[in-house]
């Protein structure tokens, strides 16, 4: 399967447009500062895109970010912009068609955004063995990755390498596919679903489960869509799953608690993190308006406290005195139904 989708995405897919399903389409439509800096990317990198999501989180200068499952470098080259100089982006591809292109525009991009050298760099490998990749542990303020874990044989080992290669506070921001129930093994043997980013998607609690095994306590949804199969015939072997693009933000922060516990605490969003002068949103349940004592709990008060985030908000409260839960947790689907679907434009 692995050398099934080295060759759907190296030879079978020549653009966009030759996909079979929205699964790997962008709904969402990216706020004028993105837009902007998309509409100088090199075309030949643009018509490669495959994402499901728009993977860019806020506060980004200078950081150091490495994208797994990269292609032809589209969200590398807008990161590149956005970390500018001080900052550095790897990508890493298995296939070597995708990195090719990539790499013959890396000066393109330098002399675009202004650069003295490029900040960008492309290697090949597996996801799945990231370790046989000269990559220094503790190393990157942020890991992303765009539709692309669905296709790895062994999500465990990505997210497990993930842990390892981010810095203490660092953070993992990404979008995939995933779905409501197990996929039946006989559907994640068709080339042409696994390909579409649809058969290996991960059923979204086994997914919860697989990131906590790998040292992330406390998943954050941060936004999702259903997917919609226009394709009669891969609509009639999907049958009634569901499926759903998904952006997580995934926190190395030892310790984290593995429920929302309450210690009374609040936070104070600042509104000085560029870009979002009037809101922070750290997750699909945490919309942090500016200026309003905001109760949180001791997992969220952490992972702004001991993240990048913290020079932006003001704190509140301590550990002294333990509530217990937090109200509003739940264990239910967290996705959003397609009754409940809302209007978006592909980008």
């Amino acid at each position: 399967m692995q050398e099934h989708v080295r060759n759907y995405y190296g030879e079978t897919l020549t653009r966009s447009e030759d996909l079979q399903t929205n699964a790997c389409c962008t709904d969402e439509a990216p706020p004028q500062y993105i837009r902007s800096i998309l509409s100088s990317i090199h075309n030949e990198v643009s018509s490669r895109y495959y994402g499901c999501g728009l993977i860019i989180p806020e506060e980004l200068s200078g950081l150091h970010v490495l994208d797994l499952g990269c292609g032809a470098g589209r969200d590398c080259y807008l990161l590149s912009a956005l970390v500018g100089e001080k900052g550095s982006v790897t990508g890493v591809d298995m296939t070597p068609q995708q990195l090719a292109i990539a790499k013959r525009h890396i000066n393109f991009h330098t002399n675009l955004f202004n650069f003295r050298k490029p900040n960008t760099r492309f290697l090949q490998g597996n996801l799945e063995a990231l370790d046989l990749l000269n990559l220094q542990e503790n190393s990157f303020d942020l890991i992303i990755s765009n539709c692309v874990i669905n296709l790895c044989t062994d999500k465990s080992a990505v997210l497990k390498s993930a842990w390892r290669l981010l810095k203490p506070g660092g953070e993992m921001y990404f979008s995939d596919v995933y779905a409501d129930r197990r996929i039946p093994d006989s559907l994640k043997q068709d080339p042409e679903l696994y390909g579409e980013c649809l058969s290996g998607a991960l059923y979204w609690n086994d997914f919860i489960s697989i990131a906590k095994n790998a040292g992330f306590p406390d998943p954050r949804l941060v936004k999702d869509n259903p997917i919609k199969i226009e394709n009669p015939e891969l609509k009639e072997k999907t049958g009634s799953i569901n499926f759903f693009s998904a952006t997580y933000r995934l926190l190395k922060i030892n310790d984290l608690e593995p429920a929302c516990e309450d210690y009374g605490q609040a936070v104070i969003y600042k509104g000085s993190i560029e870009h979002h002068p009037h809101e922070f949103q750290l997750d699909k349940h945490h919309v942090l308006p500016v200026g309003k004592v905001f109760p949180v709990c001791g997992n969220t008060w952490r992972m702004l406290h001991e993240t990048r985030f913290k020079k932006h908000f003001d704190f509140i409260g301590n550990w002294n005195i333990h509530y217990g839960i937090f109200n509003g947790c739940g264990v239910s689907i967290p996705f959003t139904s397609n009754e409940q679907e809302s209007m978006t434009a592909c980008c």
